[in-house]
């Protein structure tokens, strides 16, 4: 979905919070979005289609979704993915939050699991360890087993 086209859904960042988010780059297989806030920032509901969040700087949210609430501390130069999902946040840091959020455009080759709905980061997994079939529920979720 392009930018004009995802502009007429209501959850787009762009159309929630266009003071905060920007357009870096857009094709037809990922849109680039670029975020910069001020501590005590809050952004209103908005989604995000499977992701992968670049920190530029120290990363301090309190996302909330339906009651739920969960705060994400990251340092600069963290790199994370971002599954699909639907929330609002605020800075809760004392700096100003500056991210990159690259989006992509194709559909997830995994259906997430319904009764589970993302919020923030996914948690990363040990590189070079594969998870077995003891794995967690949360991280079968998140899609790492």
């Amino acid at each position: 979905m392009s930018s004009e086209q995802n502009a007429t859904h209501s959850l787009d960042p762009l159309v929630t919070d266009p003071g905060v988010y920007r357009v870096l780059l857009e094709n037809d297989r990922v849109r680039v979005l670029e975020f910069l806030d001020a501590p005590g920032d809050t952004t209103n509901p908005h989604e995000h289609p499977d992701s992968v969040m670049i920190t530029l700087s120290a990363y301090a949210r309190r996302l909330s979704f339906e009651g739920r609430e969960v705060d994400v501390e990251l340092p600069a130069g963290e790199t994370a993915w971002l599954p699909a999902q639907e929330h609002a946040g605020v800075n809760i840091g004392t700096t100003p939050t500056h991210a990159i959020f690259v989006e992509l455009k194709e559909q997830a080759v995994r259906a997430p699991d319904p009764s589970v709905h993302p919020l923030g980061p996914a948690p990363r997994p040990l590189i070079g360890i594969p998870l077995s079939d003891a794995s967690s529920d949360e991280e079968k979720a998140w899609g790492f087993a």
